[in-house]
């Protein structure tokens, strides 16, 4: 590959790292994040509303499985939290609370076992752009965790849910 080419692809590769990790118009993409997220959750677990608790095993012996437990239904939304279990009768990590919206196909993380929700997490009357950080922050976390779930081949081995 002649060299211009070559770093005209580092430089490409740069910009596309750097947009990835620090989008320049964050409530665009954490809007875009949270609608992956809805689909990728969907294609791990495709019954969503109905699915009071599911655990999935990946493909691989050894991996952790990761539970799904509902927290809580409405008409609009379903709560659920998402945990590993990396030891017999070890806590559940991260435990990832999501809020799923059915009607906008999103899926917003609220919290996690290490992260409060932003409410509590940032000072009285925050800046937007603080509140858009450590949201953009916990759902990009989130996307990269159910990538991982979908390339190593998670899967529902067990469920237990009623009618929405």
């Amino acid at each position: 590959m002649p060299v211009t080419a070559k770093r005209a692809c580092q430089d490409c590769f740069k910009q596309t790292a750097v947009h990835t990790l620090l989008p320049a118009n964050k409530s665009y993409w954490l809007q875009h994040v949270c609608e992956t997220n809805y689909f990728k959750l969907l294609r791990l677990l495709p019954d969503l509303q109905g699915v009071e608790q599911a655990v999935l095993e990946g493909d691989k012996c050894g991996q952790p499985a990761l539970h799904i437990r509902l927290l809580e239904r409405t008409p609009y939304t379903v709560t659920v939290e998402l945990s590993h279990v990396f030891a017999a009768g070890a806590v559940m990590e991260p435990a990832v609370q999501v809020r799923v919206f059915l009607d906008a196909k999103l899926a917003e993380v609220l919290s996690t076992a290490a992260t409060p929700p932003a409410r509590t997490a940032l000072p009285k009357n925050p800046p937007a752009v603080a509140v858009l950080d450590y949201k953009w922050r916990l759902n990009y976390f989130l996307e990269k965790w159910l990538d991982h779930c979908l390339r190593h081949g998670y899967r529902m081995t067990e469920a237990r849910g009623g009618v929405a």
